[in-house]
């Protein structure tokens, strides 16, 4: 119990962390910026050269400020048309047509209709909105006015400063700490009660007896286990969903790391009398992704198919190239033997804390998290998984990731 009291004091504590240095980070630019662009009148080698008649009257070193941001800062006039954007802004955002209207860069009703009201009342507004593709991401606009040095000719132009925050991190840290509290609660429940149970019984009827007491001790060390089992996979799931949005950019060799996880699993494969069978090609296969990660997706593969597929004897392992119309993929398969799975049960596969059969799941010390893990490491590596079961005949699961062409790192 204490790793999940430690793991959710982290995860708030983080949280509330993310949130006051975000605050601070506009406040201290918008003061810079306000400081800087009102410290002395532009000069003519200042002015920025924008498409059509707009010109943005930023100091260079205003310019340099708010390229060292964190945050994406656009400068708008008064009428919403783009003047300037930071390096932030370009890489995070995408491009930016200076001398268009905002709403035709970032086509968001949430921030055009923050932009408009304060441009008409001077007062300085948010707005939050999401995205949902490719993955799932939240965002917060601080739109401030400001007045600008007068120009060349004299002229002080109104202006307005959009300061965009990537939210993602903090919601996911959020919502980990919700899941984590209200499947742990429910998890835990079962090992707790039997702990309960079994102390109230050594400090009742079974005080004196030392055959049920060395008995007791073994469940109590079973089940403390399978806590911690659980609250491992917890805080891994929550970890990858934390950087889902960030894509890996190592590039792995995936016929290595699927033999490395064989390896790993061929001990508990010989235990079980599981002949595991690999079938993997002479050259390297590369992916852009995270090695561990990786080998977190195979070996809980293999192992499963260990586990619930053994009855036919052997677990086949295979990796080979395939041609997709979205380009070539690297596809991982791996087959089993045994009794397969009702097909009522491959869609939910993924969910968490998903059991075929709770019982046998329980005995074999599955947490219920294995799949949903690798779901997740899996849109983070825009990969896909497909299960193809046949009730008696056995399952095949097989994962695709998008092949790197160049050479493995």
């Amino acid at each position: 119990m204490a790793w999940g009291v430690v793991a959710l004091a982290c995860v708030m504590t983080a949280a509330f962390t993310v949130a006051s240095a975000a605050a601070a980070a506009i406040a201290i630019a918008l003061a810079a910026l306000a400081a800087l662009v009102a410290a002395r009148p532009a000069r003519a080698e200042d002015v920025v050269e924008v498409t059509g008649e707009v010109e943005a009257p930023l100091s260079e070193d205003a310019r340099a400020v708010l390229d060292a941001a964190p945050d994406a800062c656009v400068i708008l006039a008064s009428d919403g048309t783009i003047l300037w954007v930071n390096r932030a802004a370009r890489e995070q955002l995408g491009l930016f047509t200076v001398g268009r209207p905002i709403s035709f860069a970032l086509r968001v009703p949430e921030l055009v209709r923050a932009v408009e009201v304060a441009s008409r009342s001077g007062t300085q507004e948010r707005a939050r909105w999401s995205e949902k593709v490719p993955t799932s991401r939240w965002f917060e606009a601080v739109i401030s006015p400001l007045a600008l040095a007068p120009s060349a000719d004299g002229d002080a132009g109104a202006a307005l400063a959009v300061f965009v925050r990537d939210l993602t991190e903090q919601q996911r840290l959020d919502r980990m700490r919700e899941d984590f509290v209200a499947n742990a609660s429910h998890e835990l429940r079962t090992p707790l009660a039997a702990l309960t149970g079994i102390i109230e019984t050594l400090q009742g009827p079974a005080r004196d007896d030392a055959p049920a007491r060395t008995k007791f001790l073994e469940v109590m060390r079973e089940q403390a286990e399978r806590m911690k089992r659980l609250t491992d996979a917890l805080l891994s799931l929550s970890r990858i969903e934390m950087r889902a949005h960030v894509r890996p950019t190592d590039v792995v060799d995936c016929v290595e790391r699927v033999r490395y996880a064989a390896e790993m699993v061929r001990p508990v494969a010989a235990m079980a009398q599981v002949a595991l069978e690999l079938d993997l090609p002479g050259e390297p296969l590369g992916v852009r992704g995270d090695a561990d990660e990786l080998v977190q997706v195979f070996d809980n593969l293999i192992e499963n198919a260990v586990k619930y597929g053994g009855e036919g004897g052997r677990v086949r392992v295979s990796v080979r190239r395939e041609d997709a119309a979205a380009g070539p993929v690297v596809a991982i398969s791996v087959e089993d033997y045994g009794r397969g799975i009702p097909p009522e049960h491959v869609p939910r596969l993924t969910e968490r804390f998903y059991r075929v059969d709770v019982e046998e799941a329980r005995a074999r010390r599955g947490t219920g998290l294995g799949l949903a893990i690798v779901k997740h490491i899996l849109a983070r590596h825009r990969g896909r998984l497909t299960v193809r079961s046949q009730l008696g005949a056995g399952s095949t699961f097989t994962v695709r990731l998008p092949l790197h062409l160049g050479p493995p790192a």
